[in-house]
């Protein structure tokens, strides 16, 4: 069986880590694995770059091409799209190689624009051109079900986190208290909510906010940042050691306007970062309240105050909610258990085709 997976770029996000995450660690002896995505300051962390693609992040026709070759030349049985982008490559492809069949799996990292503006097409699409859809979500398996999207191609696989990279530690006490985010500067992760909370502790300089990330929203955050007089918060850029950072903060937020089930919050939870989630998506399936984090019910400052304020004065409370929330990380979401469960899926899929192949023989 030979496997091809597929991202649109490999900017820091958690789609493009899981992408990278499967591309280092995909193994069997009864497989082959290669990878194409366009460029981004992951590619450094791609693995077996003799058999990975570099794709263009404009010349679609030209993308196309080049993987028909590969397609071609490696005999693809299964093709691994991580965005609705791929997809629409890998049914492209199929349209364009009438004599050489392939399965399409699809895993939903995001909510897409189509699902939002076109759930017919978007159902239509799914239904009829793709094999296996996995969800990172219990909560995102039922809302593709409630769309439309036929309940037997759909499994949920959670991400997994690199638990030797994602070391847990213990906390100490400083003459500061760091309050962190990690995320990609852009609307939908929600900046300006984590800088009202940084107003509202302007006046306490035991409390420390740091932005780690990069995106489309870097200037005008740094605007505010200015404007206000936030001395409180650092924009501290893109962070190649995500790992490191966690570990330097002392609690993470997850303030996103909208989510699905974000990588980071797996991260903090193995790293022995206790994180304080706005509930939206499936963080509710890995952030449990008072037990492995804290939830937020909405984007309400005086909220994530007091829970940023309770973690730093309770050690008990926080000690016990990072080992609880470790211990959950090693349980449910580690990344042996996401690889493994994904290399089922392609075999899964590979078994469909060898099946009917013999029949129709």
């Amino acid at each position: 069986m030979n496997v091809l997976l597929l991202t649109d770029k490999l900017i820091m996000g958690g789609a493009e880590i899981y992408f990278c995450k499967l591309e280092n660690y995909l193994s069997h002896n009864e497989a082959a694995f290669f990878a194409a995505a366009g460029q981004g300051e992951l590619e450094q962390q791609i693995k077996n770059k003799d058999r990975f693609l570099p794709l263009s992040r404009r010349d679609h026709i030209k993308n196309l091409r080049d993987l028909r070759k590969m397609i071609l030349k490696n005999d693809i049985h299964v093709i691994h799209a991580n965005s609705l982008r791929m997809v629409l490559y890998a049914i492209s492809l199929q349209s364009m190689m009438k004599g050489h069949r392939f399965h399409i799996i699809y895993t939903k990292h995001n909510v897409t624009r189509l699902e939002q503006r076109n759930k017919i097409l978007f159902n239509s699409l799914l239904n009829k051109h793709v094999d296996r859809i996995l969800t990172v979500s219990e909560f995102e398996k039922n809302n593709l079900e409630k769309l439309g999207v036929e309940e037997a191609k759909v499994r949920t696989v959670y991400n997994g986190v690199d638990l030797n990279q994602f070391v847990y530690s213990t906390k100490k006490r400083t003459s500061t208290f760091n309050v962190g985010i990690l995320a990609r500067l852009s609307e939908e992760k929600n900046h300006d909510l984590f800088m009202d909370i940084a107003n509202h502790f302007r006046n306490d300089s035991h409390f420390q906010f740091h932005m780690a990330g990069d995106g489309p929203e870097k200037e005008r955050i740094r605007n505010r940042i200015l404007s206000e007089g936030l001395n409180n918060v650092n924009m501290m850029g893109g962070v190649s050691k995500p790992e490191t950072f966690i570990k330097e903060m002392d609690v993470l937020l997850l303030t996103s306007k909208r989510e699905i089930f974000p990588m980071v919050i797996l991260e903090a939870m193995a790293s022995g970062t206790p994180i304080i989630a706005i509930d939206r998506g499936g963080i509710s399936e890995a952030v449990i309240d008072r037990s492995t984090g804290f939830l937020i019910k909405q984007h309400d400052v005086v909220e994530y105050s007091q829970r940023i304020k309770e973690l730093e004065e309770n050690d008990l409370l926080r000690e016990q909610i990072c080992w609880n929330a470790r211990k959950s990380a090693e349980k449910n979401f580690s990344l042996e258990s996401m690889v493994e469960e994904t290399l089922e899926e392609y075999f899964n899929c590979y078994g469909i085709e060898r099946r009917r192949t013999k029949i129709e023989a």
